[in-house]
């Protein structure tokens, strides 16, 4: 079997498309193993898997002033030496890489011994660790088309986001039968994001007694985000995450309130489920989130409402016209052209492991 090195974290969307690969390189006979940092959220993921995993010292890549900056570019070094023994170590004949400051040391050790590297961009604006290791990369896959212009022409790539087949597969019933929701009313599922985000949260807990009147609540709210005053009200249930559930969830969910993570809409997308779209602001991140939702509304598979405009009545008045206008953003889903990622990116993988 030939072996391959998945890399990412930092967030679950730096890992949720490598485990979306999983089958299909096992079926190709592929060896896979895991390189991720020592407390993020990617060791939890994996772990379900079977996969060696190994973990390395890292750091973060910030573009603002703060303290650790003078610290974490040494973890960043001892995390290139750890890479560098691993890739000598388990020898892999190719590394694909989903980003995060966890996977810079991870594809800096591949080019030193030689090794292919896949890497793969969900935003539309290569993320600062992809920037870094860009050099590095043999080929890098892509989400959007602007991307492309935004990379070396010999090595962009189309793809779109692998995304986990099992969603596909959701039970509407199971879903429902899950969050303790009849058949009565419209379900709206509510995804903050593996961190949460707490802003949405309580603007959709500001609005919820309005909510209910029409529709059911599932709300994943991240971790550590629970809120104990809104236990047990008819009608909606909270979560800090859902894993294997998490396809009958869609199923039993009319609309969806999300945040604008590439892997999340494209999630979104392939499920064809009508959503509303609230980015990170621009304050609280670069503007990626900002970037994809727009995309997604010029297409006319979502729509947006910018965090600085979301009041309790925008918010209210934004679900109730996504739910009335649900049928138009399903046709305009089903039409997507979006290229199938997992075979093109396999093709990738097993074009250039070495």
């Amino acid at each position: 079997m030939k072996k391959i090195i998945l890399t990412g974290g930092g967030t679950a969307g730096h890992v949720t498309p490598n485990i979306a690969l999983l089958p299909s390189l096992r079926e190709a006979g592929f060896e896979p193993y895991y390189i991720g940092s020592h407390e993020g959220i990617e060791k939890k993921l994996i772990e379900e898997f079977n996969i060696p995993y190994y973990a390395i010292s890292t750091g973060k890549f910030r573009r603002y002033l703060d303290v650790k900056n003078l610290t974490d570019p040494f973890k960043v070094i001892k995390g290139y030496g750890e890479a560098l023994k691993l890739m000598k170590e388990l020898n892999p004949d190719i590394v694909f890489s989903k980003g995060g400051f966890v996977s810079v040391p991870v594809v800096l050790a591949a080019k030193a011994r030689k090794i292919p590297v896949i890497s793969h961009e969900s935003d539309m604006t290569p993320g600062l660790a992809n920037k870094i290791a860009k050099p590095a990369a043999t080929k890098i896959c892509c989400n959007f088309p602007e991307t492309v212009k935004l990379l070396p022409k010999d090595k962009a790539v189309l793809t779109g986001t692998p995304i986990r087949q099992e969603l596909l597969l959701g039970n509407r019933l199971a879903g429902l039968d899950f969050c303790g929701f009849t058949t009565d009313k419209p379900v709206i599922m509510v995804v903050g994001g593996s961190t949460g985000a707490v802003h949405v949260n309580q603007a959709v807990r500001s609005i919820l007694p309005r909510l209910l009147q029409d529709f059911q609540v599932v709300h994943l709210c991240g971790k550590g985000k629970l809120d104990e005053n809104f236990q047990n009200i008819p009608g909606y249930v909270q979560f800090e995450y859902v894993n294997k559930e998490l396809r009958d969830v869609f199923a039993a969910a009319e609309i969806v309130i999300s945040r604008a993570g590439a892997n999340a809409i494209c999630e979104l997308l392939a499920l064809r489920k009508p959503n509303l779209l609230i980015p990170l602001s621009a304050n609280a991140s670069r503007g990626d989130q900002i970037l994809n939702a727009n995309s997604f509304k010029e297409q006319g598979y979502s729509m947006v409402l910018e965090e600085e405009n979301m009041t309790d009545d925008t918010l209210f008045t934004s679900v109730h016209e996504l739910y009335e206008n649900r049928q138009s953003f399903i046709e305009k889903m089903s039409a997507s052209t979006q290229s199938n990622a997992i075979p093109i990116i396999m093709d990738l993988i097993k074009e250039y492991a070495k």
